[in-house]
């Protein structure tokens, strides 16, 4: 009788360890791919295709440490630009939105809130020439300067 309980629970420990251990893994670890729409001449929150960087209307921001690594950007005025952001925070949630005169301002554009390490290219529509202040909606103590001339 006890051979036959010490045989069952060494034939279930068996099963059990077997069934742990296959050859290939029930699942795999993949991220979800990267979509980027394609570029619009409309404005847009959303990112767009990859610009070249010798344009005069590229606006390039970048973020690192929970701020904005440029204070002060230029664009062009009366024409639309993009602003290509890149977020070296890894795993952190940041975009930009713009507003007019400071951050207390109109908020005229709102960018799409992705985690880092990545990059973005926003479509921003033509603004008037002034001063607008750059933020970042997630963590509201990044902000900078952008001068629209």
């Amino acid at each position: 009788m006890r051979f036959a309980r010490f045989l069952t629970v060494a034939l279930l420990s068996a099963a059990f360890v077997a069934g742990c251990t296959t050859a290939s893994p029930g699942w795999t670890y993949l991220p979800a791919p990267s979509v980027t729409p394609p570029p619009s001449s409309e404005a847009s929150a959303e990112a767009s295709g990859p610009a070249g960087s010798d344009s005069a209307d590229l606006v390039m921001i970048s973020a690192s440490g929970v701020k904005f690594e440029q204070t002060t950007v230029t664009a062009p005025a009366d024409t639309p630009f993009q602003v290509q952001f890149e977020n070296k925070d890894p795993g952190t949630p940041h975009n930009i939105a713009l507003h007019l005169g400071d951050v207390n301002g109109e908020e005229l554009f709102k960018g799409e809130v992705f985690s880092g390490v990545a990059t973005r290219v926003y479509d921003v529509q033509a603004l008037d020439a002034g001063a607008y202040a750059f933020v970042c909606t997630v963590h509201p103590t990044m902000t900078g300067t952008l001068t629209v001339e």
